[in-house]
Parts: C-alpha cells; structure tokens; sequence
C-alpha cells in the first residue's frame, strides 16, 4: 500500500479518534458541571438538614423519600409539556412514572424567594407526617433543582371543579349524595390541618380546582403552595395577601391576618358552587362580572334563592338537606370571621345530614330514581328577610369592583 495512503489513513483516524475523545471529555465535563450544580441546588435548598430530621422522624423516614433529579425526569419523560396535567398559580404538575411503576404527580414550582427556602423544608417535614385520607399523600421531594420539586401521589379523576363545569355533553354529573359526601370529606381534611395535625396549618386557597378525586371520587385537597404552618401560640399570621379572585374571605383581604377562619370562607364558595354549580366568578346576561357568594348571599336573604339552584340538586335533595346546606354556606361566608362556624362544626353539621340521609335510605338520581323538587320552607324565607332587616355586623360589600380595580393577586 503506497505511504501516501497509510499517511492518510492514520492522519484520518488520529483526527477521529481525537475528536471523539474531545467530545468525550466534553461530555464528561458538562455531566460533572451539572453534578456539582445539583449539588450546589441541593446545598442551598437545605437537603442535608432535610435528611436529618427524616433520619430523626421514625414518621418522616418511612413516608418520605428524597428522589434524584434523573429520576424525576426518566418519569415524566424529561418534564415533556404532553405530562403536564394541572396549570396552576403556583406551578405546573406533571404525571410521571417511577421506576417501580409507581404514578406520581410532580409539581414543579415557580421561582420563590431564598428566605422562603426554610419554610419550605419544614412544611415538606410536616406534611410528610400527616395521614388523612382526604388528604393528597405526599411522597417525597426532589432538591437538585433551583426550586424544589414536589411529589405527591397521583389522583386520577382531575379536580371537583372540572366535574361540576364539564361540558353538559359530557354525560356525567355528580349526584348530590355524592356531593354531599364530598363536602363532608373536604370539611373533614380542613379540620383536621385545622386542629388535628402536630402543628396548625392553614391552606389559604381552597377552591374546588384544589379538591380533587381518585378513582372512587373521593375527595383529596391538595395544592399547599400557599399554605402556612401556625405556631402553637398563634391563632393567626400575618402574610401577603394571596388567594383566587371568588374565593378570598374579604376581612383578609383588607386585615391581611391569616386564620383559620379565612379557609371556612372560601370553603363556603365551595358549598354554593356544590348547590348552584356555577363558577365563583362568572358574567351576568347583562354583561357584568359578579362573584358567585355575593349572588347567593343576595338572592338568599331576599328568599329567592330556589330560582337559582341547580335543577339535579332540586331534584335529589331533601327539603332539609337543601335549606340547612344553604343557611351553612351563608354563615360560611359571614363578613366577619368571628362569626363563621369553625371547620370543625363545619363538618359536624355536614355529617348529620349525611346521617339522616342514609338512615331515610333517600334515593339518588345515579340510582335512576328521581325525586320530587323541593322549595325552600317559609321557616327559612322569613327568617332570612328578618335577618337582612336587621342589618348590623351581617352587612354585604361588594368585592367585585374592588377586586378588579385592583392588581391581580397572586394565586
């Protein structure tokens, strides 16, 4: 073979092998760069102090787990945009798949500020203790990332609002048995962060997008990005306001104090969107924004409150599980807290009538058994004109336009 060729030949392969051995080390370069820059994340989300109170939590250690970033993105395919399964103020939420089959749903947060990094650890030490069946499970977490990633179990039926405002064409409606049940559920989780859990945690943006239903449409309340832990001797905090324009309790809105009493408000937007299913927000024939609790509360003081529930609701519901759920929803939305029912009460009365539906055997449209519609009694229609005559601390305000001449909160 001429040495021209052989020259030629060995330059060729020396430049290949070169090449590849660049592109090796380019490789290996970015990986240990991307490495030490999870680390660096992994560092300054405080994942070492994380690891410590899971090894000291007997609890914590079994319920929680610390995934690497790799791992987080073979389950969702690298965060691809056809995973994303829930847009929401705080975030996305993407569906993935572990390793061991196992469906999780991944929430990916928006930019938050370095002071609240600690917040975030405790509240991740927290709710990976709390074991409520109503109550969206917390798996684990991730840390290598500029924000951490959350990791819940997946829930499969989407959320209570998205059933209650589907499409008519779609064919499937709750039954009110079930909606009632719901509510009791939902009522129960609350109380239980309320009162219950090792330390008092308030959810600060309940609405029916953040209840959301497993295959047996049970109620899970999920989304604690907003949520604030309470210390023992507080009854309330005082924070931004945040919240979802229709369900924010106005005397936090204008006191920016915190308590439990603000989640009993936006839970009593859940219990009229339950009777009307309508939206909180929603525009008028006229054209006119309104707020669906200043609606009801109007149309429920003036006893008009029949020509507005939804037709399934007064075809399934007893007269008294009717005018008891919708007087609960009015001193839900009391304009001051101090007035409303705590969430523990909340759920008592929820369940009483849960009670004495199930021992009257009352039937179920689901069931294919119709019921009569009912009408709200003239006990409640006098005793709410009285109560609008009388004035005083019940005093209604319109939050629409204060709302929407305002900056829009951040939800």
């Amino acid at each position: 073979m001429p040495t021209s060729i052989i020259i030629g030949l060995a330059c060729g392969f020396g430049i290949l092998f070169l090449s590849f051995s660049a592109a090796l080390l380019i490789r290996r370069w970015k990986r240990n760069v991307q490495k030490q820059l999870r680390k660096n994340y992994f560092r300054k989300n405080q994942g070492l102090l994380l690891e410590t109170l899971i090894i000291s939590d007997e609890t914590a250690n079994e319920n929680t787990n610390i995934f690497p970033l790799e791992e987080l993105e073979k389950a969702t395919n690298n965060f691809d945009p056809t995973r994303i399964i829930r847009h929401g103020g705080h975030g996305m939420v993407f569906k993935g798949i572990l390793s061991d089959r196992h469906v999780v749903a991944i929430k990916k947060s928006k930019i938050i500020r370095q002071c609240e990094i600690s917040q975030f650890i405790n509240e991740v030490a927290v709710l990976s203790q709390i074991n409520h069946r109503n109550i969206v499970k917390l798996f684990g977490c991730c840390l290598e990332t500029e924000v951490p990633l959350l990791v819940y179990d997946y829930v499969s039926n989407g959320s209570l609002s998205g059933v209650l405002h589907a499409d008519a064409s779609d064919g499937f409606s709750l039954s009110w048995g079930d909606c009632l049940r719901i509510a009791i559920e939902t009522a129960g989780a609350l109380s239980y962060l309320h009162s219950s859990a090792s330390i008092s945690i308030f959810h600060h943006d309940v609405k029916s997008s953040n209840i959301l239903l497993d295959v047996n449409y049970t109620a899970k309340v999920s989304d604690f990005g907003a949520s604030r832990l309470v210390p023992i001797d507080q009854t309330h905090i005082v924070t931004n306001v945040q919240g979802t324009f229709g369900y924010l309790d106005p005397e936090y809105f204008h006191s920016r104090q915190l308590n439990g009493k603000s989640d009993v408000y936006s839970f009593g937007v859940v219990l009229v969107e339950l009777l009307l299913r309508m939206k909180p927000v929603f525009t008028s024939e006229s054209g006119t924004v309104k707020s669906l609790s200043n609606y009801f509360l109007q149309e429920f003081n003036e006893g008009r409150i029949t020509d507005i529930f939804n037709s399934q609701v007064l075809e399934e519901a007893t007269e008294e599980e009717i005018d008891s759920v919708a007087s609960l929803a009015d001193r839900c939305l009391r304009l001051h807290g101090e007035e409303r029912p705590t969430m523990k009460q909340v759920e008592t009365e929820l369940q009483t009538l849960r009670t004495k539906r199930m021992n009257s055997s009352q039937p179920d449209l689901r069931n294919g058994e119709q019921m009569q519609p009912r009408s709200l009694t003239r006990r409640t229609r006098s005793a709410r004109q009285s109560f609008a005559q009388q004035g005083g601390s019940q005093r209604r305000y319109s939050m629409e336009a204060e709302f929407l001449s305002s900056a829009s909160l951040p939800r």
